[in-house]
């Protein structure tokens, strides 16, 4: 099996950056796997896509992540940045994103999936109880028996 995720560098920077306001990007190239100019050419394209703002604080840089600006490709685009990063970036390091904010998205999130689930069983019970109608079991054989 071939060494693919299912993310983008793209997508593995924003979320090294989500988990931490104040990474150096070095450390984010390091974790992501990729060169350090590679990041920042990243970067820079989520700054001219507005999805991401980098301001100076002495020396280091900091980043925010614009969490309303929605996903580019179209089958994605009803989702928002946000919704994206509170599923998977789990915070690590200072000014991670909201907990609560995270929490509540999870919930509503696990809440569809079982919304998507019930009308699934419930179909597969029917198929079931349908396929019972069909076929009457068969009175004159015992369980175990070949004849």
């Amino acid at each position: 099996m071939g060494d693919w995720t299912f993310f983008s560098n793209y997508g593995h920077v924003l979320v090294c950056l989500a988990r931490n306001r104040e990474a150096r990007l070095r450390d984010v190239a390091l974790e992501v796997g990729i060169t350090e100019r590679a990041v920042q050419k990243i970067v820079r394209d989520l700054q001219d896509a507005d999805m991401l703002t980098v301001t100076k604080q002495g020396r280091c840089n900091r980043y925010r992540i614009n969490k309303r600006k929605s996903l580019r490709h179209g089958l994605e685009s009803h989702c928002t940045v946000g919704k994206l990063l509170n599923l998977i970036a789990k915070p690590t390091g200072p000014n991670p994103v909201e907990t609560t904010e995270v929490v509540t998205l999870q919930s509503e999130f696990r809440a569809s999936l079982q919304a998507e689930e019930k009308p699934r069983k419930d179909k597969e019970v029917e198929k079931v109880e349908k396929e019972e109608k069909r076929t009457p079991p068969d009175q004159s054989r015992e369980q175990g028996s070949l004849f």
